[in-house]
């Protein structure tokens, strides 16, 4: 007979039908991995042979059949009253005595004859299959003490296999109810309660990226994480960066985590995170890097992408993993199959929040407080809610898309929506205040990974695209235009050569949101709204310049990254001062002038000492993310420089602030979208490694028209004989130069016959913005195809 018993030196990851996914998981890593470092607390599994004795002990096989046959399996109409009728049955049955002999026994040899913390947790047999990983399906129970407690504990997870959600997920997923039993790992507690746990991914969970181990975190007891009850720090680790000296935590995001989950008077309980608490990080870099480099090994361990469940114990400061299970969402898609999202109209948006997938949906809003108001909402209905839990897993099969007011990408309403299919928002503060129950709105998940709510029904189209279909050219190197770093990681997907153009001002304006000399001069600010509103997004920082850098290296790095090693072209910051003076602070900055488009702006600014201390920020932070993160494929790009001595200006002052050119590879290119910068190339090419053609920029300059003028629009093109002859002319001059060119611009996807001039001069890298990428291929290899000439 088998034995009800099993200790994780015992368990392998092919004991799966004794016990269960989780258990046989925990012996695996337990038995393989702890001589590699990584930490597993050790414990025991009560088998599904245990499971089967309970059952059969108390003759409850026949009757739960019976039971179960009455499950109206079309509407599930009486599934709660079934499954409160099964776990009745189960939780007033009597524990035989050689089960709960075996049980106390290896209870003992585990605490060593005390009375320890143990974690008691379900591990059904059928669970955590790669074709069946559905998290949260059965009951766990923390910080249990004694054998009485730890008996009752036992006999409550088998209970819970017949929780309404567990029942339904088993008709759902195929398993008939006899195939599936249930084991109980018993675990030593790991106290996180009086520290911090999380989840973490070998993998982006949004994306799919490969390359990314992505962590997140919150005070206390991991259940609020799981439930989406608080926003969780998030971290980015590089896994190519991971012990090579360099700092491969590229990314890090500050959570609110309002609630800490802490054991109090025998059970556990919410409290209010305190603001100190609120206002730092779970875990520090170091502790970060660990648990990354542990995810790395476990996933090698598996041979597959790994969903990892960690914990750090307060009364040791050890971290521990508890837990790692196959990821089944993203390892199972095929990245090069894509669905193309384009906004053509919208409504006012009512909250934003987290994006938890790709796509848009329009409907009518249902908010439903609890799972106990399912019977509100029609199929298709948008579910809207403060949070979401297993409970709800049978209403969230119905929902065309689900909005939270809180949770971040690894809460449970994501986990299930990314299974589902289905677009959500989580973390969307207010979205059940802001959003009236039976109002049409449209939730889009394809603006990046920030998800907006808009009023009303938006228009859209949608275009399926197969990349792997794509020939990429032989000559002409076809390279993205990017501003966003939470569309990175989906984009590097994409056929690409790199990226010609990374738009520093998309990250500044949407992440950092302050103009960095309010920041460098945050001292000497007057005291107001402003002032308020910069020390609240930099409570985190003492050195408010330091948050500049951070989250503008951050932004870089995470695009960088992306991409390694294909090169990315970052271009310092082009605002014009209009635009700078819209930035939280920047009033106060900021001259006004007639013309800001031809004013005041690129090179001009960086050595002035209106925002020399600005353009240091911008150096070092690039510095950081070449040298210390070790992504040296960025090279940096230098805009709207008018005269040759402003360029030498510039690139002396690069090296004063660390970039010096070719130090470390580092390569410095110009933007070529001033008349001075063709007529002079040659001398340009002394100072810079290469050219690209900022397009509307040189035909607006070229042609003497002011493109942000309505009256004066329809004679903007670059199709114009004089601004193609200025492109041309840049092209030849660089080449003669011997210097490398390309070209910035949405012309070459519009208009083949354009592409088709770049090509025949033979240039060298033409760069698209996403949307247009697929198209300026096609137009790209129409052009470089052989001519056939039939005489």
């Amino acid at each position: 007979m088998a034995p009800f018993i099993k200790t994780f030196s015992e368990i392998s990851i092919q004991d799966v039908p004794e016990v269960g996914g989780k258990n046989a998981s925990l012996g695996e890593m337990y038995c393989r991995l702890t001589g590699r470092g990584i930490r597993v607390p050790d414990g025991f599994a009560v088998t599904a042979t245990g499971f089967d004795r309970f059952i059969r002990h108390n003759k409850l096989e026949s009757v739960l059949q019976d039971l179960l046959r009455h499950l109206d399996t079309e509407g599930f109409s009486n599934l709660s009253a079934v499954g409160a009728q099964a776990r009745k049955l189960l939780l007033e049955a009597v524990m035989p005595d050689d089960l709960g002999d075996a049980i106390k026994e290896a209870y003992s040899r585990l605490s060593g004859n005390a009375a320890i913390a143990v974690a008691v947790r379900s591990s059904a047999t059928a669970e955590d299959l790669p074709e069946a990983s559905f998290a949260g399906q059965h009951e766990s129970f923390l910080n249990i003490s004694g054998d009485v407690a730890l008996l009752q504990a036992v006999q409550k997870c088998f209970a819970s296999l017949y929780t309404g959600r567990a029942i339904k997920y088993r008709y759902d997923n195929g398993f008939g109810q006899r195939k599936v039993a249930l084991s109980v790992g018993v675990q030593k507690m790991v106290r996180s309660d009086k520290a911090c746990s999380g989840i973490g991914f070998t993998l982006e969970p949004e994306s799919g990226f490969r390359n990314i181990v992505h962590l997140s975190g919150v005070w206390g007891l991991g259940e609020n994480i799981v439930q989406g009850a608080v926003t969780p720090d998030e971290f980015f680790v590089f896994k190519p960066m991971l012990g090579q000296g360099k700092k491969a935590l590229i990314r890090r995001k500050l959570g609110k985590k309002e609630k800490m989950m802490v054991f109090r008077d025998g059970g556990t309980i919410n409290l209010d995170t305190p603001s100190i608490l609120q206002n730092d990080y779970v875990l520090k870099e170091k502790e970060i890097c660990t648990l990354a480099s542990w995810a790395v090994e476990i996933e090698k361990h598996y041979g597959k992408p790994m969903d990892i469940e960690w914990a750090k114990d307060g009364l040791t400061d050890e971290l521990f993993i508890v837990q790692a299970r196959p990821e089944t969402v993203q390892s199972r898609k095929d990245p090069t199959k894509v669905k193309q999202y384009v906004l053509m109209s919208k409504g006012a948006c009512l909250v934003k929040g987290q994006a938890v997938g790709d796509r848009l949906v329009t409907g009518t809003a249902r908010l439903l407080a609890s799972p106990a108001d399912s019977g509100e909402l029609k199929d298709g209905e948008i579910i809207v809610t403060d949070v979401t839990s297993p409970d709800w897993d049978p209403i969230l099969k119905r929902a065309g898309a689900i909005v939270t007011n809180k949770g971040g990408r690894t809460s449970h309403a994501s986990i299930v929506a990314r299974e589902l299919g289905v677009p959500a928002i989580v973390g969307a503060e207010g979205a059940t205040e802001k959003i009236k129950n039976g109002d049409t709105v449209t939730v889009s998940c394809c603006e990046g990974r920030t998800g907006n709510v808009y009023e009303g029904k938006a228009s859209w189209t949608e275009k399926d695209i197969d990349l792997s279909r794509i020939t990429m050219p032989g000559a002409t190197r076809p390279m993205l235009i990017i501003g966003d770093p939470e569309k990175a990681f989906e984009l590097s997907f994409y056929p690409n050569a790199g990226v010609g153009l990374m738009r520093m001002e998309f990250i500044i304006s949407s992440f950092i949101k302050i103009h960095p000399m309010a920041l460098v001069k945050f001292d000497q600010l007057k005291a107001g709204e402003e002032k308020d509103r910069i020390a609240a997004l930099t409570s985190y920082y003492t050195d408010k310049s330091k948050y500049f850098v951070d989250e503008l290296a951050a932004g870089i790095a995470t695009i960088a990254a992306a991409f390694y090693p294909k090169e990315v072209i970052v271009r310092t910051s082009d605002f014009k001062t209009n635009e700078y003076a819209h930035l939280i602070g920047g009033a106060a900055f900021e001259p006004v002038e007639e013309n800001p488009m031809l004013g005041f702006r690129g090179a001009s600014r960086y050595y002035s000492p209106l925002y020399r201390e600005g353009f240091r920020l911008e150096c070092v932070a690039i510095r950081k993310v070449r040298e210390e993160m070790g992504l040296t494929n960025v090279k940096v790009m230098i805009p709207f420089c008018r005269t040759v001595e402003e360029g030498r200006k510039v690139v002396a002052l690069m090296e004063e602030y660390g970039l010096k050119r070719h130090d470390n590879k580092l390569e410095i290119y110009v933007m070529a979208e001033i008349p001075s910068n063709v007529l002079l190339a040659d001398e340009f090419a002394e100072i810079f490694d290469g050219f690209s053609i900022g397009s509307n920029d040189l035909t607006q300059l070229t042609l003497g028209i002011d493109r942000d003028s309505a009256l004066v629009a329809g004679l903007f093109s670059e199709q114009d004989k004089a601004a193609r002859k200025m492109i041309g002319n840049m092209i030849t001059a660089a080449h003669e130069a011997g210097s490398k060119i390309g070209l910035c611009g949405q012309a070459p996807s519009d208009y083949p016959e354009f592409t088709s001039f770049l090509v025949s001069m033979g240039i060298d890298s033409i760069s698209f913005n996403a949307d247009a990428l697929v198209k300026g291929i096609a137009n790209i290899n129409q052009a470089e195809r052989p001519r056939v000439h039939i005489l």
